[in-house]
């Protein structure tokens, strides 16, 4: 198993590109490829990866990598693995990296048949909980109150940032009973290596879900990244879980750190009322009594003594 201290020093997403200082993207694709290696063949779809990563001549990939079209990160990336399967290459790890808004929304539809379908690739959504790149719009994935430019703020209930909670994308993709669906944190770089080795490892299809903070979407400092990767799993905001061959594990119990603690590090939360923080608080714990009951439904079935008759 890949730890922290066995990382290979090569790396196969260069420095050089011109991400934004602190960018969770970036490190979240930098470790990801450190623990893929060089036989991986990458697709991504317009996305603040693209641009910081492959604009023409300049590529930050050491791996063939390729784009098309938005929606099409699912579908594109299982077409490329069955075209390598036909030649010989069944070995070669192909993965998506898409952000929220490619995933959660616009690439639905592909993500869910590619899920369905059992294609045999490696799907990792970057969340960066807004669509960053055309602006900080929001996506399913942006949190209940969380400012963006198209939840503004205004003398309104319906004007206080965004009016509805996160979608569960990994919940969604369990509900396709596919090999692999786990959650990761920047904050917790062993658990997030460990999910990337067991994801390589399987065959069908495989989803990763990783918060990746973004400074400037977020107004937050370009050094708190990896600080509020970790609060979000702490006050119980972003479950680390792992669904593996139909049984779910909650990988870490949380401290639940008050959330205005993880809040208050974001200029996009600086406007909510305690009773927005409230209603948040009540989320949380709803959260974790769905997760804890759907953890026990689907957790290692104790085994049942098998009667011999004589």
């Amino acid at each position: 198993m890949t730890t922290v201290k066995d990382l290979p020093r090569e790396d196969y997403f260069l420095s050089g590109h011109t991400a934004c200082p602190g960018c969770g993207g970036a490190m979240v694709v930098r470790e990801v490829m450190k623990v893929l290696g060089p036989n991986t063949v990458v697709y991504m779809p317009a996305s603040c990866l693209l641009i910081f990563s492959d604009m023409y001549p300049y590529n930050a990939f050491k791996v063939p990598s390729l784009q098309i079209l938005f929606e099409t990160s699912a579908i594109a990336a299982a077409g490329v693995k069955r075209a390598l399967k036909r030649l010989g290459k069944d070995d070669t790890t192909v993965v998506a990296f898409a952000g929220d808004g490619g995933t959660a929304d616009i690439g639905m539809q592909a993500l869910s048949g590619a899920a369905e379908r059992n294609e045999d690739i490696l799907y990792v959504c970057y969340d960066n909980e807004a669509y960053m790149n055309t602006g900080i719009q929001r996506s399913g994935t942006t949190p209940f109150g969380a400012w963006t430019t198209t939840t503004p703020l205004g003398s309104t209930s319906e004007g206080q940032g965004k009016n509805e909670f996160k979608k569960d994308v990994p919940r969604i993709l369990m509900a396709h009973d596919v090999p692999y669906v786990a959650t990761a944190s920047l904050g917790f770089p062993a658990d997030f290596l460990k999910k990337v080795d067991k994801a390589k490892a399987k065959k069908g299809f495989r989803y990763l879900h990783v918060l990746a903070p973004c400074p400037v979407g977020w107004r937050a400092e370009s050094d708190s990244t990896v600080d509020l990767a970790k609060l979000a799993v702490e006050t119980g905001i972003f479950t680390l879980l792992e669904y593996e061959d139909g049984v779910l594990t909650l990988n870490r119990e949380p401290r639940f750190t008050p959330v205005r603690e993880y809040l208050k590090l974001q200029g996009r939360f600086k406007h909510l009322s305690e009773g927005q923080i409230a209603s948040i608080e009540r989320w949380v714990k709803d959260k974790w009594e769905r997760d804890r009951a759907l953890a026990k439904a689907l957790g290692p079935k104790p085994k049942v003594p098998v009667a011999i008759v004589r």
